[in-house]
């Protein structure tokens, strides 16, 4: 079950030219994208990835992490093969990177439609959602801005059910698809990874400022933004660094949380060592000396660290260690009368 991209242009010889993010491939008939998942065919570019997860279950939002987004509560997570980046950091590099290991491997015998089976098309994801009583469906363990296809049509029937949508993106979008997608995605945590774009050249295989130009796009167009940066030891760990990237989240809203989350070694970073709790509570205090109102840390336990108060009074609004959520009777305002930013039902 193949369906034909809505982002893309025809070139001549049946060449065409994908939009889907700022790496804006020109693929020949016959071929694929750097993501894997996007090929040409006849002159048609098709997303071959859609309806066939190679990964689906039921998270707690907190784990994608989102923290002001319908708290305590679980997603539908669903991610397939392949991604636009090629992070030697990747902690889904199973998946991600599946499509790029085997051209390498199989060479001249590479079918990428061998690697995809269509079991959840969109009628069967918002369906299971809405009889499992599911509040929302997300697409993450890899890049969403890929699946354009796969998840607008699944957010569209998600949003007749009333099931909220959700991104869980490396932000690497163009202004097409995050134009198209935002009117129907409710929430979206975009991977920050440096403010360095060297970084991003040699480490990720991207660019910086497209991420950059999302995440402002995407707050602009009403999206719920939260940001994640996984502090690597000796990579995007200094001062200086982290406090640009706390200083941009500020400049576009100070109520959007970071996360500022451990390192664990893993892929072509497997002989780093991990990021030690401290590094993480100094990015936390950088955060809040920037003008951030909600920094948390993450892949530690650290219950202080990972709660909720309220900026202007301290009150304790939302009690977290790992997984475990206590509201403790908030909705959304604290007894103060401070307003605080998010989406609670």
């Amino acid at each position: 079950m193949y369906r034909e991209a809505e982002l893309y242009e025809a070139l001549e010889e049946k060449s065409v030219k994908c939009t889907a993010c700022p790496h804006y491939c020109i693929i020949r008939e016959g071929l694929s994208g750097a993501c894997g998942v996007r090929k040409n065919k006849g002159g048609k570019l098709y997303l071959l990835a859609y309806g066939a997860p190679a990964t689906l279950a039921v998270d707690p939002l907190e784990k994608k992490p989102l923290f002001h987004f319908l708290p305590g509560q679980h997603v539908l997570s669903l991610g397939t093969l392949g991604c636009n980046f090629g992070c030697d950091f990747c902690q889904n590099w199973d998946i991600s990177q599946a499509m790029k290991l085997a051209r390498v491997e199989k060479k001249k015998e590479f079918k990428e439609e061998e690697f995809f089976q269509p079991t959840w098309p969109p009628e069967k994801l918002a369906e299971y959602a809405a009889t499992q009583r599911i509040p929302a469906i997300a697409f993450t363990y890899n890049e969403p801005t890929i699946l354009y296809e796969y998840a607008l049509d699944t957010f569209k029937l998600a949003r007749k059910n009333n099931i909220k949508t959700i991104y869980v993106s490396n932000g690497f979008a163009s202004l097409e698809a995050v134009e198209g997608i935002s009117k129907w995605l409710d929430a979206i945590n975009v991977d920050l990874k440096s403010f360095n774009d060297a970084f991003y050249r040699k480490v990720c295989k991207g660019r910086l400022k497209p991420v950059l130009e999302a995440i402002r796009l995407y707050h602009e167009k009403g999206v719920w933004v939260e940001v994640t940066t996984l502090v690597i030891p000796g990579q995007n760990d200094s001062q200086e660094e982290l406090g640009r990237i706390a200083e941009f989240i500020d400049s576009v809203n100070p109520q959007i949380p970071w996360h500022v989350t451990a390192f664990h070694p893993d892929y072509k970073m497997a002989s780093r060592t991990s990021t030690p709790a401290k590094t993480l509570l100094k990015a936390r205090d950088i955060g809040f000396a920037a003008g951030l109102d909600y920094v948390y840390v993450g892949n530690v336990l650290h219950s202080e660290a990972e709660s909720t108060y309220c900026p202007s009074c301290k009150k304790l609004l939302i009690e977290r260690r790992g997984f475990f959520v206590s509201l403790k009777d908030f909705s959304g305002t604290c007894s103060c009368g401070e307003k605080i930013a998010g989406v609670w039902s």
